[in-house]
């Protein structure tokens, strides 16, 4: 990766396939990171980025990547494979580190007391959940053409997430309409499931 190549993917900020950080403070906190893209849709981590875009470099690439390794063989479950590269602008370095979407999904990450939970990115958050909805690698359905697709999608573009009942709503139907609907677009891969708390919420799988 070049330097201008680097700055053209900071400047599109933090989302559902790329995070910064301007070091790894755990080996545990990463795997969630991690294992939310491998869950998703893939994504690029950056180290050695500050959370507002500024290049800060690491201050030892060694010990960056011991955790990194521990996160991706021993914390994540199946364990994930990733590729890296550094870039050193201005004597600054940086890490990349891309996982792509994992056809052995769901995988889940291990927290310091070994309790493992699938972790998922919706917009530039690795959140928790308890099911992984894994949809067909083919799905197109007439239903994500729909208005009610449409008017969703739009939703999420400006909101984290949704609910059944806000759904119902927005598109004036009853609440058990809408939870099947959210459910079949989960099916179809346009939706993500996280119901670690209640109510149940859906996020799109791809916010971009």
């Amino acid at each position: 990766m070049t330097r201008n190549q680097l700055d053209d993917l900071i400047a599109q900020g933090e989302s559902t396939r790329l995070e910064f950080k301007r070091s790894i403070s755990a080996a545990h906190r990463i795997a969630r990171t991690l294992v939310a893209f491998a869950n998703t849709a893939g994504g690029t981590l950056l180290i050695g980025v500050a959370d507002n875009g500024t290049i800060t470099g690491v201050a030892s690439e060694s010990r960056e990547m011991y955790k990194i390794e521990e996160a991706t063989d021993r914390l994540a479950d199946p364990a994930l494979s990733i590729s890296y590269e550094t870039i050193s602008p201005d004597g600054r370095k940086v890490l990349i580190i891309r996982v792509e979407e994992s056809i052995e999904k769901p995988h889940y990450a291990m927290d310091e007391t070994g309790k493992r939970t699938i972790y998922v990115r919706a917009k530039d958050k690795s959140v928790p959940t308890s099911k992984l909805i894994i949809a067909p690698a083919t799905a197109v359905a007439p239903l994500l053409k729909s208005p009610v697709a449409r008017t969703l999608i739009l939703y999420l573009r400006r909101n984290d997430d949704i609910t059944a009942e806000k759904y119902a709503k927005l598109i004036n139907v009853s609440a058990y309409r809408a939870g099947k609907l959210l459910t079949e677009f989960a099916e179809q891969g346009l939706l993500l499931l996280i119901n670690k708390s209640r109510p149940v919420r859906y996020a799109l799988k791809l916010a971009e």
